[in-house]
């Protein structure tokens, strides 16, 4: 990783630094997102009162019930595959950990520049897929099995779409490298006009909204909620997760809406660069972190509308939209993506 100061580091400092680093970011996310939109949000537009007491107005709150999952037993299932069960959660915490690892933050900012940074990204997402069915499995209970296989087969209908909105902006910008998709629409012109650059969100809207609605059903959330559904299948795959364990899957699922709307930012809105200020510049790795999250915090905020607004898809609804609506829609988007890339 680039430094900003003149200073030589050994290999394995810079990877503890990096390490250390995506220690801290991953919870502290998940925390943001909880608080911000879990709680004060949702509160607000369902005219509810959110927690008050722990901390002011209530913001200590996801900080004391992760106090009290960590005091709680930790309990498994006589009948479980214990080494499956308990190695289920940290596949899926491993997984949200490394899609971090290619979302740049600044010209400098970056865990990892991988020439192939978006499909990287795309393809560690996807492992989370392999913690839920372990999960499911290994419970040895018929709801967290029900729960399992209808994650995988929403996130296996899901993957597709996601990845194909991606492949759009691919095309257009010509790299996998999310620094170079960064740059191409800090450089890019709007009819000639460069004064915000090209945000890809203006050629890309149709990629934006099957991203969007792909993230939606990658997270599990409402209305792609069935895997966990309570009124279904009692909280599906982690029904049987206690204490710490819990914690993982919640950290998990938090933590990765944010990673996605990292990637969706990053994308489509011109991630960490600012309009009046040279990309090139030291500058860009100063305000570049604020305006990356700026634009994340907004497109967290469409994901948790529509998680507070919609009611919960029937199975059959979720594979219809998928794919006969959202893999359509992103076909014709790269059909027309290629066709004006290689006419004009």
């Amino acid at each position: 990783m680039p430094m900003l100061l003149a200073i030589e580091l050994a290999y394995w400092q810079e990877t503890a630094i990096k390490v250390a680093v995506m220690a801290v970011l991953v919870p502290t996310t998940a925390l943001i997102l909880g608080i911000v939109f879990l709680f004060k949000m949702m509160s607000w537009m369902q005219s509810r009162m959110g927690p008050q007491e722990a901390g002011p107005r209530g913001l200590l709150q996801l900080l004391a019930d992760g106090v009290k999952f960590l005091q709680k037993e930790d309990i498994i299932p006589d009948a479980a595959d214990r080494f499956v069960f308990k190695a289920a959660p940290i596949v899926v915490l491993v997984s949200t950990f490394l899609t971090y690892v290619v979302v740049p933050a600044g010209p400098d900012l970056v865990i990892e520049n991988l020439p192939t940074g978006i499909f990287f990204a795309m393809a560690v997402s996807s492992l989370s897929v392999i913690g839920v069915l372990m999960a499911g499995w290994a419970s040895s209970n018929k709801y967290a099995l029900m729960g399992g296989l209808r994650a995988a087969g929403q996130l296996i209908a899901y993957e597709l779409p996601l990845v194909l909105a991606v492949t759009g902006v691919v095309i257009q910008v010509g790299s996998l490298s999310m620094q170079d998709i960064v740059w191409a629409q800090a450089t890019g012109e709007i009819f000639g006009w460069g004064g915000i650059g090209l945000p890809l969100i203006l050629t890309q809207i149709l990629a934006f909204f099957v991203f969007m609605a792909a993230v939606q059903a990658e997270l599990a959330q409402p209305p792609f909620d069935m895997p966990i559904a309570e009124t279904e299948v009692v909280g599906g795959y982690h029904i049987e997760y206690t204490g710490f364990r819990f914690l993982f899957f919640f950290l998990g699922e938090f933590a990765t809406a944010f990673a996605f709307a990292a990637i969706a930012a990053t994308l489509f809105l011109g991630g960490w660069y600012v309009p009046g200020i040279p990309p090139d510049s030291v500058w860009a790795n100063v305000v570049g972190p604020i305006a990356l999250f700026v634009k994340i915090m907004f497109v967290s905020f469409l994901i948790f509308w529509f998680r507070f607004t919609y009611p919960r898809f029937r199975e059959d609804q979720l594979q219809t939209f998928a794919w006969k609506y959202l893999i359509p829609l992103s076909l014709v988007n790269i059909t027309v993506t290629g066709i004006v890339v290689v006419a004009f």
